[in-house]
This record gives C-alpha cells, structure tokens and sequence, in this order.
C-alpha cells in the first residue's frame, strides 16, 4: 500500500516530491542524496545552538530534505493536522501531542546525566513524535547524536544492528522509560566525538540509505470514533507503564 495522505499520489507522486516521482526505488535514492547532502550543513547548526528546541528539529529536517521535500521543515501539524499515522503495529504521537513528546526528550536529552543513563528513552520520545511524514529516522538521529555528543558520549551506529535497533525501538515505543532500547544502545556507547565527525557516523548506521520508504500508513482521521479509540489505548498504554 502507498502511503498517500495527500491523496495525489498519481499526480504528484510519493508525498509530492519535486521530482513528482513515484517509482519507490527512485524515491529513495533520491532522498538518501538530499539527506548525505544536507547532513554536514544540519550539524553545523545543531552545533551552533546553546540549548536545542523544537524549532531547530523543523530546521534540521529541513536542511536534510528540502531538497527533496517541498514540505521539509513542516511538522505534521501543518501537513496533515486531522490524520494519525502508523507504521506497522506502531501507532506514532497524534498531531496535537508531536510537539510535547519531542520537548519532552529534548529537555531530558540536554540533561547529561538523564541523557548518559537513558540515550534510549530520548530516542523512543523523539520516535514517538515523529514529526514528519517521511524522513524522521535521520532526523532524529542527527539531533540525538548532537545531544549524546554534549553529553560527553557518542554511539557507534555501524556496529548496530537495524532489525535489532527497530526491534528494541519498537518494544520502546510500547512500553517507554523501561530501558529495552537503553539496554540496546549502551551496548555501542563510544567516546565522544568532534561535531565534523558526526556526519561520518550517522552515515554508517545500517539501514540509515532509506531502505524502508512508504511503509507508513494513515490509520484514519482523529475525530474518527475507530481511530480515536486506537490511539487513547495506545496513550494509555504508554501512560501505564510510564507509571508503573
């Protein structure tokens, strides 16, 4: 199934890219080139930024995708403000509760001692928020690297594994803050690096080319009463076991 929330996939192809492409293999070619392209300019201003906010998480996709994406930069607030998206049995943040998940793991990811601990949790909010329509993997990981990087750390991307990391993310995602992707990560915690090295490492992360485009769907409008339900129980569940 082609993710379409727009509804112009036939005339303006694959999330209306400038390209108007449609082909997937294409698409993710071209993409990856916007992203390798981009990475070096979104880390120099990560890197020129004190405290990092959620506006320099629009500035980061931004960066990366604006060559591709018309939309890059713009949350799914603006893109697409009445749909909730999924990506298997992940069900992501509604688009009113985007930007509370990611301020939450920006406030504990500039928290070194939270962020030294917990790199995992961080990364399981920043997923949970997922922003963007496509392209949220990068951009995450551009911003926690940053945030790991401050924090005296940095995570050896190459020696992950991508159906394990998913794995782990995805039991995060289910159950938040009871260190499964922690307990992952920690497993390729390496000293920190220079910022002009970042990129390198980011590169380097198995599955980081795109391998997985239009796997998203639109599970439904949010005022849908199905929908709706889906998505308390998922919220629910979180805050269960945020609690326990």
């Amino acid at each position: 199934m082609t993710f379409d929330p727009f509804g112009d996939f036939e005339t303006r192809g694959y999330l209306r890219n400038v390209e108007n492409e449609k082909n997937p293999e294409i698409v993710r070619r071209l993409q990856h080139t916007a992203f390798t392209l981009g990475l070096d300019a979104a880390f120099r201003h990560l890197a020129g930024r004190k405290h990092l906010e959620y506006s320099d998480v629009l500035r980061t996709h931004q960066t990366l995708f604006d060559a591709f994406y018309p939309w890059a930069g713009q949350d799914r607030v603006q893109t697409t403000p009445g749909l909730i998206v999924k990506k298997g049995d992940v069900i992501f943040a509604a688009p009113h509760e985007i930007r509370r998940a990611i301020n939450f793991a920006l406030s504990n990811g500039q928290n070194k001692a939270f962020m030294t601990a917990n790199p995992g949790e961080v990364m399981g909010y920043l997923a949970f928020g997922h922003p963007f329509l496509d392209g949220n993997g990068r951009a995450i990981m551009t911003v926690h690297a940053t945030m790991a990087q401050r924090a005296g750390f940095s995570i050896d991307w190459s020696q992950t594994n991508k159906d394990d990391y998913l794995r782990a993310l995805t039991q995060e995602l289910d159950r938040p803050g009871k260190g499964i992707l922690d307990a992952y990560l920690k497993q390729f915690i390496r000293g920190p690096v220079a910022y002009e090295k970042l990129a390198e490492g980011i590169a380097q992360a198995p599955g980081i080319d795109g391998g997985d485009v239009a796997t998203n769907e639109v599970l439904g409008e949010a005022s849908e009463p199905s929908v709706k339900a889906q998505y308390e129980a998922v919220v629910a569940k979180r805050k269960s076991a945020e609690d326990e």
